[in-house]
């Protein structure tokens, strides 16, 4: 029996809104949400999000507020919602849009303005929206593709290591990727190509990858537990697209903890950078609330939880990473970016492009 993903959340109950989110952290029924009125503050968020439950108790303790969640099966589904729902909200805070995905959503009029608490801590680098304000930065990691040790070894073949590598005949039928209109690590993927190829040639090099059987999946749980061989065991594919922190994930949820290298690689030249980011949604039923959960996750008990419960980094300069997450997880010196206007521009036609390339 396959374990529980380590991006899945341990408390899950169906319920129906429009497309399939799951509500979870907190005892609370759904009736008894809605009739705490304002001592509840519902997140909407990607059914990656995981927080500690004492962490999680301490903003209760502190603020009163119990926390309700509602999870879509991806961060892209998740922020297509957001949109439909623009002003009408299914919650009060969303969190997960990340820097692929976030121009679309001001553009919608998505979220209100707040400026969080702890902003000072946070490098310029990640407020993308600096001055606004509608969006805090929560954490940040690396797009890449992850290689299972133990496939390559006794193939006797040296697993790839940057983009051009996996169109080599070497590495043919061996790459599963998301699907980049449906998935954030599937964008993430895909804008890393252009950021490396250029506008004029990223559709050559997806072409040169579909000749070579990359696989294309809906999201990121699909591709990561059961196509991939390094994680399940239960895939056939030894190379996926996931995150340079997806190692430590594997060592503290594996069989030996105290094991001295991780069972998957990461190809550093493969890699574009993720923020996330989290935003008081307009027209919030509980916009006190919202602003206090926002706060929240930049405080340094929420930030110094992130690393092992989402695999991630906090965006906080100051906050502690634990031993087990940086020895285990790759160093990205150079990951891929594109500017954010560029994106705004072409992400739309980049995705039709890929998905007429490479899906259709």
């Amino acid at each position: 029996m396959k374990r529980t993903s380590w991006r899945t959340a341990t408390l899950a109950l169906p319920v129906l809104l429009g497309t399939t989110l799951l509500a979870a952290c907190g005892s609370e029924s759904e009736d008894d949400a809605t009739t705490a009125g304002g001592s509840t503050v519902t997140l909407v968020t990607h059914n990656s999000f995981e927080v500690s439950e004492d962490v999680l108790a301490g903003f209760t303790e502190r603020t009163g507020y119990e926390v309700r969640v509602l999870r879509a099966d991806d961060g892209g589904v998740m922020v297509n919602q957001a949109v439909l729902s623009a002003g009408n909200p299914q919650g009060d805070v969303l969190f997960g849009v990340d820097n692929t995905l976030l121009t679309r959503a001001l553009e919608a009029d998505v979220f209100a303005p707040h400026r969080a608490e702890g902003l000072d801590a946070v490098p310029e680098e990640f407020q993308l929206d600096a001055g606004e304000w509608r969006v805090t930065p929560v954490d940040h990691g690396d797009i890449c593709v992850n290689y299972d040790r133990a496939w390559f070894t006794e193939a006797g073949i040296e697993p790839p290591q940057d983009l051009e590598d996996l169109a080599d005949p070497a590495y043919r039928d061996l790459l599963v990727v998301q699907n980049a209109a449906s998935s954030t690590p599937g964008l993430g993927f895909l804008l890393g190509t252009v950021a490396e190829f250029g506008q004029g040639g990223w559709q050559e090099y997806w072409q040169q990858l579909a000749d070579n059987g990359v696989r294309v999946v809906d999201g990121w749980e699909q591709a990561y537990y059961e196509d991939f061989s390094g994680s399940s065991g239960e895939g056939d594919r030894p190379l996926v697209v996931s995150y340079a922190t997806s190692p430590p994930a594997e060592v503290l949820y594996g069989p030996d903890p105290d094991i001295e290298e991780a069972p998957t690689g990461v190809s550093t030249g493969t890699c574009f950078r993720q923020i996330e980011f989290a935003g008081l949604l307009e027209g919030a039923e509980n916009p006190e609330g919202g602003a206090a959960l926002l706060d929240f996750m930049l405080s340094l008990d929420f930030q110094e939880d992130v690393p092992l419960q989402m695999f991630v980094h906090p965006v906080r300069e100051d906050a502690a990473l634990p031993e087990l997450f940086t020895r285990h997880g790759a160093t990205v010196e150079s990951p891929l970016t594109l500017d954010a206007d560029a994106v705004t521009e072409h992400r739309s036609d980049w995705v039709d492009e890929w998905t007429n390339l490479v899906v259709r």
